[in-house]
């Protein structure tokens, strides 16, 4: 067996893993409040920041590659999943240190909001697999599949970012400090 077929197979291992981990962990989380701490209230602007500067950052990597720039291309990629890894370990820290706010709005905004929030999440849970898959192939040379996958995960990856932001300003109102 070649080595980058081995080198596939423990990727792939581990993107499984971590796609199953990572949203049974936020939801067993999200049932746990840290007794006596103070509620990190200033976290929620920080995290919607952060899924802003995703957008941006994915944004500005597909200008990158299609300026042909691949090395600003894949370092904006990283950096777009470590601000991901960010947002996550903030938006679990922020849960399990406060109670959830209850959004306030009344009528179409309410459904609308509600859409967002339940698309966001769904889509946040279905992209994580998407990205590393991504990813990978790009690690492993593998740039005919690396696009072709891309071309699913840049605008999932993208939408996620950007409702993440939506759903911060449509609820932001309603948070109790």
């Amino acid at each position: 067996m070649s080595s980058s077929i081995v080198e596939e197979k423990k990727y792939k291992k581990f993107i499984t893993i971590v796609s199953i981990v990572i949203p049974i962990a936020v939801a067993a989380l999200f049932g746990i409040k840290i007794p006596n701490v103070e509620p990190l209230a200033f976290l929620p602007p920080i995290y919607a920041t952060i899924n802003g500067i995703t957008a941006i950052l994915l944004i500005a990597s597909v200008i990158a590659i299609k300026k042909g720039n691949k090395k600003l291309h894949e370092q904006l990629n990283t950096t777009a999943i470590v601000c991901s890894a960010l947002f996550l370990v903030m938006y679990v820290a922020y849960h399990m240190t406060s109670n959830s706010t209850t959004f306030g709005g009344e009528g179409v905004i309410r459904y609308i909001y509600f859409f967002i929030l339940i698309t966001h999440i769904l889509l946040s849970i279905v992209i994580i697999p998407f990205v590393l898959f991504t990813f990978m192939r790009a690690k492993l040379g593998q740039f005919p599949q690396h696009k072709k996958i891309a071309k699913i995960t840049f605008p999932l990856w993208l939408y996620v970012a950007i409702t993440g932001v939506i759903v911060y300003l449509m609820i932001s109102p309603y948070y109790v400090y």
